[in-house]
């Protein structure tokens, strides 16, 4: 009977691997959390970069080849075909708009929120 009560756990003890617990899982959130920031500033950086590109090249491309076919027009007909490549910039505008408002719906830090979620439905199920 003794020997039972000494081995059976104190409850200072407990309350020491029930803090350490926690605090190494704090730590390893902390560190998730750290690592997908780095990700998530360079998944910025990279795409500030493409951008500034997408945006200087483009716009040098268009206008040399806007002005290349619109000096091989007559000049009677430089006006429509200025008007048409109008059109065209004005569609190709709406389409870039669309891709950079789809670029930005991307849920930053997934694998620390999900981690989160586990973390919430674990508690849950111990009351």
């Amino acid at each position: 009977m003794i020997e039972e009560i000494a081995a059976s756990p104190k409850l200072g003890g407990l309350i020491n691997g029930l803090a350490r617990t926690g605090v190494g899982a704090l730590k390893n959130r902390g560190e998730l959390l750290s690592i997908e920031l780095q990700e998530e500033k360079g998944h910025l950086m990279e795409m500030l970069v493409w951008t500034i590109s997408l945006l200087f090249l483009g716009i040098m491309g268009a206008l040399l080849l806007t002005a290349t076919v619109v000096l091989l027009f007559p000049p009677e007909w430089r006006i429509y075909v200025i008007g048409g490549f109008t059109i065209l910039y004005f569609i190709g505008a709406a389409v870039a708009f669309s891709t950079v408002r789809g670029l930005l719906k991307h849920e930053p830090f997934p694998e620390s929120l999900s981690q989160l979620k586990k973390d919430a439905q674990c508690l849950d199920s111990l009351k």
